[in-house]
């Protein structure tokens, strides 16, 4: 049994506010992830001032705990535990990772479950000292997480990270209560873990001759012309699984197979269907060659997993499983007649049994595997947890049979994603995703029963670092989305105004550490009103207390408040920027072009996907351009293998003489220009007439501005077509699915 003492000394003099860097305005309990019960005790504080604590000599995260409050004025440590003011903690009839605490006149009451339940019991005071509202408001906490995987993914693969870097990682996981670490340690552009059976892995697959510079997509691509690489020796592996584990905290290693392998061919050729020479990849994306199913493959593979079981002394291990193009399996005899000797359908096939036959060696080691959802494809593997990344099917698929499943998809937990349109924002891979998405994200599919909804056992959030190349740029990337997410893993985030009171006193703190965490609480985040026949609005959300300025064409200067429509009347620039208390955000500017589609009605049939919506129809005829490097934000709308049928009405008939169509091109990312664009004409929006077509569209290398003369065509409608690339084919990026289609602005004139 833990007995924790908390001994506590009222000093009148300095408050914690005073002692404190931060300043600004309190939060009644400042915690992140918010506690499942927070009940205050009318608005009476405590007479606490400053707390002294004493924990049990057997308790693991004692020095975490102490180097975690230093930097808080009242919380110091003592070996005396003599005091008189003794609170027994422990609870056996508490649940796992739950707590009790009540802060009273003259002393904190803590109850918990387990040593999980006491290190977030005690990281909760910590925050409630430095963040809240002190001298501490008497109050009574109940807490436990509503998930039991709640993880943060870490790529050291493509960029490696120090030893000390993935400390500081930890860290920052402990203190918002993740107690999982899925750490990428393999893939093409590097192999990160000693194998000393295998030590060319390291020796060979550590390093790449260099690497890509700027994006995957640019054309022409270039290198840095610089050898790069490392690894982390076993025995740097042990100290930090030690580590985590002092923070309660599981390493989750991830071993990728049979695709994502070619490091690994690198070092051993004979590994792979076509027998080399590989390489180890030097820039990002999927590679055609993969492990060769054969029985030198699998004896190297388990020969691997002994080393990395006794290294990681968890319950999963994850062997990847995805983005495992099948070119090298269809062309091998030995895959074929492997196909034919086993009774399997298919490639996709043989991928369930290579899957499932690691799955039972590991099995044998007394540990689980965890797979991405493409190991759903040819049959799940008897055991396997899906970690669901391409949208909720795979998960929701695991559950209906009987799989955990974590949930991760990309439109929400892929940290990699930019956060903000802003243009000084970092090299992202695309995509967009904000703190506030974050906060808004639902782990468990509502598609799902209530037995089922209990096989999502927790979320995770993905930081992919094919353009992270430094830790503080993981910290830029990471950390104030993760404190989002850990709110959302602990089952609280219902309150996003309060979480951004909370998220602004953490962001200053983490700020007085030196991490460098991003900050776009006061990015205006712009809503197009168009499409309806009644001109161009703008609208923004922002925090409460915003103020909204705005200046028309570099003179006349206006405000608004958040919400508030805006109404655009000329094609001039606008520029808008948010002000709350003494904070202002950054400066965003549009240069509106009030063509003939801003006042028309707007129609998409099929709809883009709600992945990426926009502001929805209106994006297209707002007179606003999308970023011509990136497809994130309001302006694109992105169809997911689905063509895109948009209908204008003017309303009434007009004389058109060019249309201006603008798509995006980022085929690495499965984003393809459409192959024939159609444009229709109607008086009455009934029957449509073809008027023209284009099915040549011309080298592009990411926007594809196609242009239309129609010479002076009459009509009241307008539509649309333009076709889907279709099922991208072998040999690409995404091989075997239908290719995504990107439209920005309808600029008619």
């Amino acid at each position: 049994m833990h007995y924790f003492y908390l001994v506590f000394f009222a000093f009148f003099f300095q408050s914690c506010r005073e002692n404190s860097d931060i300043s600004g305005p309190r939060h009644p309990h400042g915690i992140i992830p918010a506690p499942a019960f927070f009940q205050p005790s009318g608005e009476e504080k405590s007479n606490i001032r400053q707390l002294k604590i004493c924990l049990p000599e057997n308790f693991g995260p004692t020095g975490y705990l102490q180097q975690l409050s230093k930097a808080v004025a009242q919380l110091t440590w003592t070996a005396d535990c003599s005091s008189s003011n003794v609170i027994l903690v422990h609870e056996d009839s508490l649940l796992s990772e739950s707590y009790r605490l009540a802060v009273e006149k003259d002393s904190v009451r803590i109850s918990y479950a387990d040593d999980r339940g006491l290190q977030y019991a005690l990281t909760s005071l910590i925050q409630m000292a430095e963040f809240g509202d002190f001298p501490l408001r008497m109050c009574t906490i109940q807490d436990r997480p509503s998930f039991s995987y709640r993880g943060m993914h870490l790529d050291v693969a493509r960029h490696f990270f120090s030893v000390e870097d993935v400390k500081k990682y930890l860290d920052f996981m402990a203190f918002y209560k993740f107690n999982h670490f899925h750490w990428h340690l393999t893939d093409d552009q590097g192999w990160r873990i000693e194998i000393k059976k295998y030590p060319k892995l390291t020796e060979t697959g550590a390093w790449r001759k260099e690497t890509l510079v700027g994006h995957y997509n640019d054309e022409p691509v270039r290198y840095d012309g610089q050898k790069y690489g490392g690894f982390y020796t076993q025995g740097e592996i042990r100290e930090i699984v030690k580590y985590a584990a002092d923070r309660n905290i599981t390493v989750v290693p991830e071993i990728e197979m049979p695709g994502h392998a070619l490091a690994a061919l690198a070092s051993y050729p004979e590994l792979g269907c076509s027998g080399g020479p590989y390489e180890v990849a030097t820039t990002w994306g999927v590679f055609t060659d993969v492990f060769c199913p054969t029985e030198a493959t699998f004896t190297f593979l388990e020969g691997v997993i002994d080393e990395v079981v006794t290294l990681f002394p968890g319950k999963y291990i994850h062997i990847g499983g995805d983005e495992c193009p099948k070119e090298s399996w269809k062309k091998s005899a030995f895959c074929q007649q492997l196909i034919k000797s086993r009774g399997l359908k298919d490639v996709y096939a043989l991928q369930s049994y290579f899957i499932t036959r690691m799955e039972k060696y590991i099995n044998t080691k007394g540990r689980q595997i965890i797979g991405w959802d493409e190991i759903l494809e040819g049959g799940l593997a008897p055991n396997a947890t899906v970690m669901s990344w391409r949208g909720n099917e795979g998960g929701i698929e695991a559950a209906m049979t009987g799989h955990e499943a974590i949930m991760t998809p990309g439109s929400h937990c892929y940290f990699d994603h930019y956060q903000s349109e802003g243009p000084e924002e970092p090299l992202a891979i695309g995509g967009f995703t904000s703190l506030e998405k974050v906060y808004g994200w639902n782990p468990v599919p509502e598609s799902l029963n209530a037995e089922q909804r209990n096989f999502i056992i927790g979320g995770q959030a993905n930081v992919w670092t094919e353009y992270i190349r430094t830790y503080d740029r993981v910290e830029y990337m990471a950390y104030a989305r993760a404190m989002a997410m850990s709110e959302v893993l602990w089952g609280t985030n219902s309150n996003y105004q309060d979480f951004l009171d909370r998220f602004d006193i953490h962001h200053l703190y983490w700020q007085k550490t030196g991490a460098n965490v991003a900050y776009h609480l006061l990015d205006l985040k712009p809503q197009f009103l168009s499409g309806d026949g009644k001109g161009v609005r703008v609208k923004f959300t922002a925090p409460e207390g915003t103020v909204i300025n705005y200046v028309i064409n570099g003179q006349e200067e206006k405000k608004a408040k958040p919400g508030e429509e805006i109404v655009i009347d000329r094609s001039v620039n606008y520029t808008f920027q948010a002000k709350r208390g003494e904070r202002t955000g950054r400066k965003i500017s549009f240069n509106f072009d009030l063509h003939l589609g801003t006042q028309a009605i707007i129609q998409i049939d099929p709809p883009p996907s709600s992945k990426y919506f926009g502001n929805g129809p209106a994006s297209l005829v707002n007179g606003v351009n999308g970023r011509n490097d990136s497809y994130s934000g309001v302006e694109w709308l992105g169809f997911e293998g689905t063509d895109a049928v948009i209908t204008l009405d003017f309303q009434k008939n007009v004389t058109l003489n060019q249309v201006l169509l603008r798509f995006f091109k980022a085929e690495g990312q499965w984003i393809y220009l459409p192959p024939l664009i159609e444009l229709y004409t109607s008086p009455d929006g009934v029957s449509f007439s073809k008027y023209t077509s284009i099915s040549n569209i011309g080298a592009y290398e990411k926007i594809g501005d196609i242009l239309f003369n129609l010479g002076g065509a009459n009509t009241r409608f307008l539509k649309i077509h333009a076709h889907n690339y279709g099922v991208i084919p072998d040999g690409r990026q995404g091989a075997g699915h239908r290719a995504w289609l990107f439209i920005d602005e309808i600029a008619v004139r």
